[in-house]
């Protein structure tokens, strides 16, 4: 499952893992518009996970501070009593930036500024800017979000049209894909130009990440039996989480088809980003087209 919260349309759609629409929500995010700068009260763009979920079992209209419930009810009461109160309301969906230098560190880190998905007042509109940087919800819609999720879950955060993932045959990929490959693994990295494409792909299951204009920016594809490779993600994407969502895709077609396991070749500078997804090593490090390598696998079971 994966979350999409599109700015310019102030709402969040809550998708499957088979890419089908599950639920979508008004919201309302910063009325100072996106932005990433600590103190800007802007709401963060990128992807991001949810790191926690806070409230589960709570009241509807109870209220948090520090992620603590106060005691507090939200009633239209109280809120006139305390205007101009950011209420934090009956569940938290705390984000975490997944995307270093952009919403991760320093002085862009979501998690560090509290930015949240969360209820609030039933005073407050939806469909409209204005919070203070989190992403308000009605409370019904938050407890029920945060009764379909669980932490972990990728939240992308945009202006826009959103990228376009595609799972497809070698025959349509082909011309998608093949492009990317050879510029990255033949062009960057040295690989034999009659080495990158070869026997498996046309038994594969390939993915490709394509922008608002259609150039690939990501790839990778699935054998059948189990293995992931040909991960490339384009030069200037590197870095935005965008190879978390191919795999994440390919993951979740293999639990689809009922795969056990799940096995990849990573080269060893990409060993931490695949442990950080689940995956442990086996073996000893191997050379592979002239490149050290890992072999990685990980349960599909649990």
């Amino acid at each position: 499952m994966r979350i999409q919260i599109r700015l310019d349309h102030q709402t969040l759609a809550l998708f499957g893992d088979d890419g089908a629409l599950i639920r979508q929500y008004a919201v309302s995010t910063a009325r100072n518009g996106p932005g990433e700068q600590s103190g800007s009260g802007c709401t963060p763009r990128g992807l991001h996970t949810v790191r926690a979920i806070i409230g589960r079992g709570r009241p509807i209209g109870t209220a948090f501070k520090g992620r603590r419930p106060t005691g507090e009810i939200w009633t239209p009461e109280r809120a006139a009593a305390q205007p101009g109160k950011d209420w934090i309301l009956s569940r938290i969906l705390w984000l975490s930036g997944a995307e270093p230098g952009r919403n991760r560190l320093g002085n862009v880190d979501s998690m560090r500024r509290y930015i949240y998905i969360h209820g609030t007042g039933d005073d407050q509109p939806m469909g409209e800017p204005r919070s203070i940087g989190c992403v308000r919800m009605r409370n019904r819609d938050v407890i029920e979000l945060a009764d379909l999720v669980r932490p972990g879950i990728s939240v992308e955060i945009f202006e826009g049209a959103p990228p376009v993932l595609t799972l497809l045959p070698w025959r349509a990929a082909r011309p998608l894909v093949l492009p990317l490959r050879l510029a990255v693994f033949v062009a960057e990295q040295g690989v034999p130009t009659e080495m990158e494409e070869d026997a498996d792909d046309p038994l594969s299951l390939h993915v490709a990440l394509r922008d608002p204009r259609g150039e690939v920016m990501a790839t990778a594809r699935l054998l059948p039996d189990g293995h992931l490779g040909r991960m490339a993600v384009r030069r200037g994407n590197r870095g935005q989480g965008i190879g978390r969502r191919v795999l994440e895709a390919l993951i979740s077609e293999a639990r689809r088809r009922g795969f056990p396991r799940l096995v990849l070749h990573a080269q060893c500078r990409a060993v931490e980003f695949y442990r950080r997804e689940g995956f442990a090593p086996e073996g000893e490090v191997f050379e592979e087209a002239g490149i050290a390598h890992q072999r990685m696998a990980r349960s599909l079971l649990a």
